[in-house]
Parts: C-alpha cells; structure tokens; sequence
C-alpha cells in the first residue's frame, strides 16, 4: 500500500478540526491517524513558510516555462537547464524536474522508429569506399561532413530536404529544401557549401553519405571532386554509418512535427524549417557541445586555435 505523505495526514486532521460537527481532539486525531501532535503544530506554524514557498515555485516555474517555450520548439530537462545557463538564470536539474513534476510539464521523448529507410529504386554502381568508418569526431571541425535527404510529409504530399552537417560541431553548413527528388537540389546544397564555407574546409576534407542514388551520380561525384572534397559512403543498409545525420532528422523532425502537420503549402513548410535550422545552429544547446549551440561551439574552437595558450599569456604581467 502506497504510503500517504504526513502533509496531507495533516491538512485532513486540520480540515477535521474546523468542521462543525467534529467532537475528537487534537490528540485522538493524531493517534487515530499514527502522527505526532509536535508534528501536526510544526506543519501547521510552517504554513506562512510554505505560501512562501509556493509563491517561489510558481516564480521559478514561469522561468522554466519560458525556457521550455522558447522560439515555439519543445525542449527536455537539459534543453532548459542550458537555455537558463543562456539567459544567465541558471537553475539546477533536480529542481527543474521537481517543478515540471509539480506543474505537470510533459518533456517530449524521443521514439524509435522502427522502419528502415527504403532502398532507393535507382543506383549506379560508383560507390566510394567507406573512409570514416564511423569515426565521426575524431578529426576536428570541418573535417568531417555529413549529407543526406529527409522526406518532409505534409498535405498528402512530401518535401525534400538536403542538408550537409559538421560531424565535429553538429552545424548544419547549408540545405535545399525542394518540391521532388530531381538531382538540382543535392547540387546545390554543394554549392551552397562552397559558398559560405569553402575556405574553411581541409583539402583532406571528407563528405560522407549513403549510397542513394543522389550521391552515386556522375554530376554528384564530379562536384565533389571540382570542390576538392573526398568521397566516403556508407555500406549497404547499415544506418549507423551515417548516425549523427539521422539523429539530426529524427531531432528536426520531432520538433517541427505539429506544426508542419498544419502546412498545406510547400511555402509554409520551407518558412518552419528556415527557422528550426536557424534556432538548431544558432540558440538549441547541445550539452555534449559544452552546453552551446553548434555556431557558439565552432566560434569557440576557433577563438581557441587563434589564442592557443588562452590567458596564459598574461601571466608574467
């Protein structure tokens, strides 16, 4: 039997008290219901203390709702204790699963899913070799790229997302969103890369990907040549081999999923995932990133390569 907390033990003898028909004792009451009288007094002198107490919790649950609601996208336990780190309104885990427990604010989780990708229906026979072998973090920011497409449900028809990640710094470098799955828009999510971040890339630079028809075309395999980029895939079947990238989807797609579900145009969906993407580099923490997000990581990094010895050098002064 579960046991009843000695609080509400006590608001019901208190509730008994001042009923007009009620005849028992303070006493009796504490002895029928197997608590001490000094108990019953200290509950009822802390009231003043717990209307306090109350008022704070709903203060601090406010703060954590904000958080929670930030940029209109569902975040877990985590996700709020960095954006409070953000907002410099720091407060601990354990107490931001008391007060959601408290508030009944629902985290959402994550579910697996339990179907493969499907084969694509057209292939050539150019497939690189898998060259990362998993080894996704091991080389530092911009070494290791990340690509893949996403089908985008809405309106009884599909979008199509391309999007190129870091492995190192889980940015999202660039992405094309299109209306079918004609090879343009994996060329220019390419482009787009070359664009913004060609002279931050290696000439040992790997971009990684499945072995979808997309990245088996002879357009696919010449651009990444021309852009000095080398060649990894996946083996056959095995989605492990590219796992950051679906974490990333399944990430995107749990978050955008109610209101993408609203869209009845290609446009409206392009607009929400325009500004998830924005919000994932630029504000959505990664407690694995030093609690920052993926551009505040990378910024990091490089302030550090530039100034390798930090504060060290003003040591002597």
């Amino acid at each position: 039997m579960k046991k009843i907390p000695s609080k509400d033990i006590f608001k019901t003898i208190e509730e008994t008290l001042l009923s007009y028909d009620n005849k028992l004792s303070i006493s009796l009451l504490c002895n029928i219901a197997g608590v001490s009288r000094a108990g019953y007094y200290n509950w009822k002198n802390n009231e003043e203390i717990r209307y306090y107490k109350e008022i704070k919790d709903q203060e601090d649950f406010n703060i954590i709702l904000e958080a929670y609601n930030y940029r209109g996208y569902d975040k877990g336990v985590k996700g709020i204790y960095m954006r409070l780190l953000k907002i410099n309104k720091p407060m601990n885990q354990k107490k931001i699963r008391r007060l959601m427990r408290k508030f009944n604010l629902i985290c959402p989780i994550r579910k697996a899913n339990p179907s493969r990708r499907m084969a694509k229906a057209i292939k050539t026979n150019n497939y690189a070799s898998n060259l990362l072998n998993r080894q996704f973090e091991a080389y530092g920011p911009r070494m290791v790229l990340l690509t893949d497409i996403s089908y985008i449900p809405y309106n009884g028809v599909f979008a199509y997302l391309s999007v190129i990640i870091d492995a190192f710094t889980k940015e999202v470098l660039s992405y094309q969103l299109s209306d079918s799955l004609q090879l343009d828009f994996v060329l220019l999510t390419v482009d787009e890369l070359m664009k913004y971040h060609k002279d931050e890339l290696k000439t040992d630079t790997l971009i990684h990907s499945d072995q979808g028809c997309h990245y088996t075309s002879h357009k696919f395999i010449k651009i990444i040549k021309d852009s000095n980029l080398r060649q990894s895939m996946s083996r056959r079947g095995n989605c492990w081999d590219n796992a950051p990238q679906e974490s990333f989807f399944g990430h995107m797609k749990d978050e955008v999923k109610d209101k993408i579900s609203a869209c009845t145009t290609f446009t409206q969906v392009k607009e929400i995932l325009d500004d998830w993407i924005d919000y994932y580099n630029n504000d959505r923490c990664v407690w694995k990133l030093n609690k920052l997000s993926p551009k505040e990581f990378y910024q990091s990094i490089k302030n550090q390569n530039a100034n390798p010895l930090g504060d060290c050098t003003n040591k002597d002064k």
